[in-house]
């Protein structure tokens, strides 16, 4: 039974907002993680663009499709606000980072942070990272039922420590270790049923998590501060504006914590969704393989990767097909309107690009691996500006996603090198949303080496 979220003013223009409360408690939570497709499409049917369900005790709106979407995420009133809005879910894990920061702040800190992610740090950081791929992919054994997103994690966790941390000279293996489970633990802990530091639930090793990391960057920011090298850690303690505005020691350390986080799990999730269709699809894999063995190396540059155009379109579909990000947390700071829907002060508001990656309105056959869709003769994703999303939009779209493209396509040149794989044409990830989506069986593919890697 649909009911009212709130009356507009008297006099108002504006419609209602109608939805529903689900379960008891933990409300539409356990349809979310079952399926958050079938949910956002029972609520498009049922109330259109703009709806309310609950969520482990909060109402939130519904903001679904492209229209609805990019009237939030341009949020040109200001009436929205991300860091009430993601503060819910993981403002006690990831505080301080960009993604949590609004109006001044925001902009000092993202216009320092540009800075870090400069068309030349962004080619050093792919030179370095072709020999630490090269390296974690020697382990690598292959077999049938391989776990992909299992290897992948770990690859992109090894990287993001080395890569960004620089190694942190003195630190010991097991210290890396706990560091790399305390990141876990903040990132499961995001959607915890259990909201309070109770022993034993994930919210509790989250806040552990949090601490075990705060204290570890705050042991080595010294010696970071006194070393300036191309790894992200010391990059962060010496950037400035252009106004010459710098990183306090807190806010260096709260953004390690953030980018660290998000520069492996959506990469993971990205890597995963693409070595899945590429062994479903091998006339694809191969297409791939051939652009990459043309290159005829293993240390790519930048601007090698950016040559790469099929693995881009590969790259893009699956963004599309799996959203690293399925929704956005957005606040309502004081009374306004979506759609011509009265949104009251106070609101959480859920944009969900997810939805509207599979809306058959601008994506024909939405659930086909078509990378061809984003070729230049087709260009579906420009049918609306707000079509294609994955990296969000206005003025918090991802600063890092030509960092994280480039990664993405460093990784997956050198597996096409290296490997071949086959993936079953009827498997269907069971994709687990209750933090951010991963396939729960792990990702099985049979995976097979092809030859000596190119040196």
């Amino acid at each position: 039974m649909s009911k009212i979220l709130a009356r507009p003013p008297m006099n108002s223009q504006l419609q209602p907002i109608s939805g529903r409360s689900g379960l008891p408690l933990v409300g539409h939570a356990l349809a979310y993680i079952r399926d958050p497709l079938a949910l956002m499409q029972e609520n498009w049917d049922r109330f259109g663009e703009v709806s309310w369900f609950s969520m482990v005790g909060r109402k939130w709106i519904a903001v679904l499709g492209p229209d609805a979407c990019q009237e939030v995420l341009q949020n040109k009133d200001r009436a929205f606000v991300n860091s009430d809005g993601w503060s819910v879910l993981i403002g006690p894990f990831f505080h301080g980072g960009l993604m949590l920061l609004d109006s001044e702040e925001h902009l000092r800190h993202r216009r320092i942070m540009q800075q870090a992610f400069t068309r030349t740090r962004i080619e050093k950081s792919v030179d370095a990272l072709n020999p630490a791929i090269d390296s974690a992919l020697d382990a690598w054994s292959p077999t049938d039922e391989f776990r992909a997103y299992t290897a992948l994690k770990t690859l992109t966790l090894d990287l993001a420590t080395d890569i960004f941390m620089g190694g942190v000279e003195g630190s010991t293996e097991s210290e890396i270790s706990s560091v790399k489970k305390a990141f876990v633990d903040c990132v499961q802990a995001a959607t915890s049923l259990i909201r309070y530091p109770v022993p034993g639930t994930r919210w509790k090793r989250g806040l552990d998590g949090r601490r075990v990391l705060e204290e570890f960057f705050r042991r080595y920011l010294p010696a970071r501060r006194n070393l300036e090298t191309d790894d992200l850690f010391s990059v962060l303690c010496h950037i400035e504006s252009e106004a010459g505005q710098r990183f306090s020691d807190d806010e260096v350390i709260d953004h390690m914590i953030f980018l660290l986080m998000a520069a492996h799990d959506t990469s993971t999730i990205t890597l995963s969704t693409m070595m899945q269709y590429l062994g479903q699809h091998p006339k694809w894999q191969d297409r791939c393989r051939a652009e990459s063995l043309a290159l005829a190396t293993s240390t790519p540059s930048y601007a090698d990767l950016d040559g790469l155009s099929s693995l881009d379109l590969v790259m893009k579909e699956c963004l599309r097909l799996v959203s690293p990000v399925p929704v956005m947390a957005r606040r309502a700071v004081r009374d306004t309107r979506v759609r011509g829907h009265f949104v009251p002060a106070g609101t959480y508001v859920s944009v969900a690009p997810h939805f509207t990656h599979h809306m058959a309105q601008y994506w024909p056959d939405p659930e086909r691996f078509d990378p061809e869709r984003f070729a230049e003769n087709r260009r579906e994703d420009k049918v609306h500006r707000y079509a294609w999303e994955p990296f969000g939009g206005g003025v918090h779209k991802c600063l890092g996603m030509h960092f994280a493209g480039a990664e993405i396509k460093a990784i997956m040149h050198h597996l096409l090198t290296r490997f071949d794989w086959n993936v079953d044409a009827d498997y269907v990830a069971p994709l687990d949303f209750t933090s951010l989506p991963f396939p729960s069986d792990g990702q099985p593919v049979d995976l097979r080496r092809r030859y000596s890697p190119v040196r």
